[in-house]
């Protein structure tokens, strides 16, 4: 596939980037916000493909990036002294087993953050995956035909080229089952690490988070990341995403730092009493908000946040 900066070659200007749509404010051009500079900070771990750039950001925790796509996943590999745990499996544009197996020889259970596209690209890959008991799950977990994800392969959507083999025309996301459903409270055992699943709606109504309590980490997925918050897609519910931020809010205590699944890996933990403010000013009608493409942006110090205009 022909990258988007060879087709522009250099040239391509504001408002170019017509496809990516209902995504908010700033989205032309987004690939001159890359690198982040946030990444800087880690060590860079070498992978045999290129789609991927792969970090050791804490000891035993990986960040897995894709940063050639608008999305800019990043998958998360928790490598414990007896099992192993990948916080979702991208966009399945890379080959996610084969990148995981450069990082541990433990087989991984597949855990999603929530069950997007973005976030489930890669499960069928593997041997072993848990998800909550949700409708939302299960329908997801019957895969995504190409027609429903052909937008978030084409251009505007990619700057960078795609793995040898990729084909865009023929991108979807194939069906995965789900072996272990998870609620709020089930622990994960990984030997040295345990993590706690915390049920967490609003943006999705699979959404969830984990906690590290021992190392006061904060895995937060799509619920935040410091960029677009999505509050308008089928299935986000502005007052359940209120009720999640209160819930997370009250752990800025515990937890030192938070992982998203988005843009950077690490934030301060101090995002979440913000979020929680954030929520509740958009909810009792006092945040200024604009436009874009339809839907209402709220801005706010570090993050934006999404709704439908008018707000259900």
């Amino acid at each position: 596939m022909t990258s988007l900066l060879a087709t522009c070659a250099g040239s391509c200007g504001p408002g170019d980037n017509v496809l990516v749509q209902n995504r908010g404010e700033g989205k032309d051009n987004w690939w001159d916000k890359l690198p982040r500079p946030a990444w800087g900070r880690f060590e860079k771990i070498t992978s045999s493909q290129d789609w991927f750039e792969v970090y050791e950001i804490l000891p035993g925790i990986y960040a897995i990036y894709e940063p050639g796509q608008f999305e800019e996943v990043i998958s998360y590999l928790v490598v414990g002294s007896e099992r192993a745990l990948l916080w979702d499996t991208g966009l399945g544009i890379g080959d996610m087993k084969t990148a995981v197996s450069e990082l541990t020889e433990l087989e991984p259970i597949v855990l999603n953050s929530h069950t997007h596209y973005d976030h489930v690209g890669g499960n069928s890959q593997f041997d072993t995956v848990w998800g909550t008991d949700t409708d939302f799950t299960r329908t997801n977990a019957g895969g995504r035909t190409h027609e429903d994800v052909a937008e978030f392969v084409s251009e505007g959507w990619i700057w960078k080229e795609t793995p040898p083999g990729f084909d865009r025309e023929l991108y979807r996301i194939e069906p995965f089952s789900i072996d272990e459903t998870v609620e709020d409270g089930t622990t994960l055992d990984l030997g040295d690490r345990k993590l706690e699943v915390l049920l967490t709606p609003g943006h999705a109504p699979d959404a969830i988070c984990l906690l590290d309590r021992d190392n006061r980490l904060l895995f937060t997925g799509d619920t935040f990341y410091p960029a677009v918050l999505y509050a308008h897609l089928p299935g986000s519910d502005i007052e359940a995403y209120e009720a999640t931020a209160e819930r997370l809010s009250g752990l800025a205590s515990e937890v030192d730092r938070l992982l998203p699944s988005h843009n950077e890996p690490v934030v301060a933990s101090g995002y979440l009493g913000r979020m929680k403010e954030a929520l509740e000013s958009i909810t009792r009608g006092e945040a200024k908000f604009i436009l874009t493409d339809g839907d209402r942006e709220y801005p706010f110090e570090g993050f934006s946040i999404l709704t439908p205009d008018p707000l259900p």
